[in-house]
């Protein structure tokens, strides 16, 4: 059953981050949690460990320290939305995240969109307001389970190499 479910989190930023990564909205066990890419099966954490070649961050406290050392922002584009469970493809009603504040106390040079629905309503709403072109990179979800581990490591290393071209 669709349910109309609200962005619970805080943007993660500080004033050094240079790169924004966006989910379309935390999912049910992120929303428990209380912090980003909380569910155990999301890949999020072991394939951004792997690309800075960092150890996995378990707890939220080295989760937020693992993202300002390597001065990344997290958010994501929904604020509100009528979902069933944490299924982008249910997704309907949408009302958009204001990031303005984000780009105005950060360095934000380059932001990443995790998966199609995220992109897609990056560039449908937010791209001209910003003027940052929005980059995107395959979801970590369980849901994305076709895509293997070390496909994503290829595409998330990406991060790494548009970071040594600048």
């Amino acid at each position: 059953m669709q349910k109309k479910v609200y962005h619970t989190l805080e943007p993660f930023y500080d004033e050094n981050s240079e790169i924004l990564i966006l989910g379309s909205l935390p999912s049910v066990k992120s929303r428990e949690e209380n912090f980003y890419y909380a569910h155990p099966k999301n890949r999020f954490w072991k394939v951004l460990s792997d690309v800075y070649e960092k150890e996995i961050p378990k707890t939220i406290e080295e989760k937020k320290n693992f993202l300002k050392e390597n001065k990344i922002a997290l958010y994501d584009v929904i604020r509100s939305c009528e979902i069933i469970g944490s299924s982008d493809s249910s997704i309907k009603n949408v009302k958009i995240n204001n990031l303005k504040q984000i780009i105005k106390n950060s360095r934000i040079k380059r932001i990443y969109t995790t998966g199609k629905k995220s992109k897609e309503l990056y560039d449908k709403y937010i791209k001209e307001k910003i003027k940052i072109e929005g980059i995107n990179l395959p979801s970590t979800s369980p849901a994305n389970a076709t895509m293997s581990y070390e496909k994503l490591r290829q595409e998330y290393k990406r991060i790494i190499e548009d970071s040594k071209e600048e």
